[in-house]
């Protein structure tokens, strides 16, 4: 290994560390350790910390600056074609010991790679919507998991955008990261603020907004006008929409349901709206 190393280190410029890093309270290892809990040094820095063989090579390959690589000597065999991806493009790169990928990870079964990356992009001000595009806006989503799946379908659908309200979770969240499989490098994300200021002033723009409610007296999404030029709202996983935000719509739309259920989940069914919006 010691060899491929010296002629990676030639041919591509750069650095490896030749002795393993074996501490836990090796600096690099505890700054990534803190991006990953931490959001308000994510935003401060504008750094995030990701893991896993295809999660880092997705990020490399979308276009996002990998400021530093931390890996395994087991992980460059096993995972040869992502650790020679990101090695063409880190910053830095150094090895460390099985004991200490496990200490930074959060999965039972690291797989060795971990990344500190430089976001890729900064939400972008809603009032620079296109107005005769279709998007989606999640108020006060905060389950990773389940912002990760929208943002996952949301760029696998090809939508437009996505719109955040300040009380959603952190798109750099590593749950986020990990599922979304990527799609967060992707996707525009757009900074919506307060719903019920932001839609009068879409509306404005001719723009127009359905709130998604689990009401059986509202229009079914499957009939609902979403054509261009519309935005389609999902709400909190236990509180849904606000009512001001549902009062500032031009109408209510739902999903039909012919079981017991009451709601679905907030990820399912922003996956379910997100089809009609493209579908037409």
């Amino acid at each position: 290994m010691g060899a491929v190393f010296e002629f990676t280190l030639h041919f591509f410029g750069w650095e490896v560390q030749k002795m393993p890093i074996s501490g836990k309270d090796n600096p690099q290892v505890k700054r990534w350790r803190l991006l990953t809990a931490d959001r308000r040094a994510r935003r401060e820095t504008g750094l995030f910390a990701c893991e896993g063989a295809r999660l880092c090579a997705d990020a490399a390959k979308s276009g996002v600056e990998v400021v530093l690589l931390l890996y395994t000597e087991k992980a460059a065999t096993t995972y040869a074609a992502q650790v020679e991806t990101l090695l063409k493009v880190v910053r830095r790169a150094e090895v460390i010991t099985p004991a200490v990928a496990q200490h930074m990870s959060d999965t039972g079964a690291p797989q060795g790679i971990f990344c500190i990356c430089a976001m890729p992009q900064r939400a972008k001000d809603a009032a620079t919507l296109d107005e005769k595009g279709r998007y989606l806006a999640l108020e006060d989503v905060q389950d990773p998991a389940n912002l990760g799946a929208v943002i996952r379908t949301a760029e696998a659908l090809g939508l437009r955008g996505l719109l955040l309200s300040d009380g959603c979770c952190d798109v750099y969240n590593p749950k986020v990261l990990r599922a979304s499989m990527g799609g967060v490098f992707r996707l525009p994300l757009f900074a919506a603020g307060e719903m019920k200021t932001l839609l009068p002033r879409l509306r404005e723009r001719g723009m127009r907004a359905f709130a998604c409610v689990p009401d059986a007296a509202a229009v079914p999404v499957c009939d609902a006008p979403l054509t261009d030029g519309c935005i389609c709202l999902i709400g909190n996983e236990g509180n849904g929409l606000k009512a001001e935000t549902i009062a500032a719509c031009d109408a209510a739309v739902t999903i039909p349901m012919a079981g017991r259920a009451e709601s679905l989940n907030a990820a399912m069914a922003a996956g379910i709206v997100m089809w009609e919006l493209v579908r037409r």
